[in-house]
């Protein structure tokens, strides 16, 4: 298909699915968050009362997995889950789940339709590398842990977790770096730079810069599509 597909993969609070969000939006592209579908399985999976390591009945919650998604809110059954989602303890079922291969597959077709004119722009850790190979852009969002964690920190904060209930910043650097290692590890789609990926660092910059950064290679390596 004609339609450019824009990759922007990374670790979890790079600041990727800001970035992508905003890159869609200077194009007029659709938008993918690939993590939501993989929380969302997670999400339903428990609810159903299925175990995040039985494989094949993951897969099947994920192959039909009664999600919407309308405008910013994300629907689960019917229900408004859009903050659901975002909890550490959904982020670490996420993790898990996707670390199934069956359940990556069930939603790899899912993911794929997203591609609809004018383009797509989707974020994740294995757009470039699966989902989209043919990608016309790719990127790789990356900051240091340190970093990262004192992003997640400040956005927990800013949705009022009580002083008392916030982890120690210590803890979220060693949680980013386990679920970096075991992301990685994954037999299947394992979190990667592709080799023809464009590496963006956030560690020191702003979402601005960010995205600056990011259509910049957009321009370079998709020409016709100028915001």
């Amino acid at each position: 298909m004609n339609i450019p597909v824009i990759a922007i993969d990374g670790p979890s609070a790079s600041g990727k699915g800001t970035v992508a969000q905003r890159v869609a939006a200077e194009l007029g592209f659709h938008f993918l968050d690939s993590g939501a579908l993989y929380r969302l399985t997670a999400l339903a999976a428990l609810r159903a009362g299925v175990a995040l390591d039985d494989e094949m009945a993951v897969a099947g919650v994920a192959a039909a997995l009664p999600a919407e998604f309308v405008g910013e809110r994300i629907l689960l059954s019917g229900d408004e889950v859009t903050a659901a989602i975002r909890t550490e303890d959904i982020g670490v079922g996420a993790s898990k789940v996707a670390a199934l291969p069956a359940v990556r597959a069930a939603l790899l077709a899912r993911q794929r339709a997203y591609r609809r004119l004018p383009g797509l722009v989707a974020d994740g850790r294995d757009m470039g590398s699966v989902v989209f190979p043919q990608a016309a852009a790719k990127v790789f969002l990356t900051a240091s842990a340190e970093a990262r964690a004192e992003r997640r920190h400040k956005q927990l904060i800013e949705k009022g977790m009580a002083a008392n209930m916030l982890p120690l910043l210590q803890d979220v650097v060693r949680e980013m770096r386990e679920r970096d290692a075991r992301d990685a590890a994954r037999s299947v789609a394992p979190l990667k730079q592709c080799a023809d990926a464009e590496l963006v660092d956030t560690t020191t910059m702003g979402i601005d810069e960010a995205v600056a950064a990011v259509m910049d290679i957009v321009r370079r390596r998709v020409p016709r599509q100028e915001s």
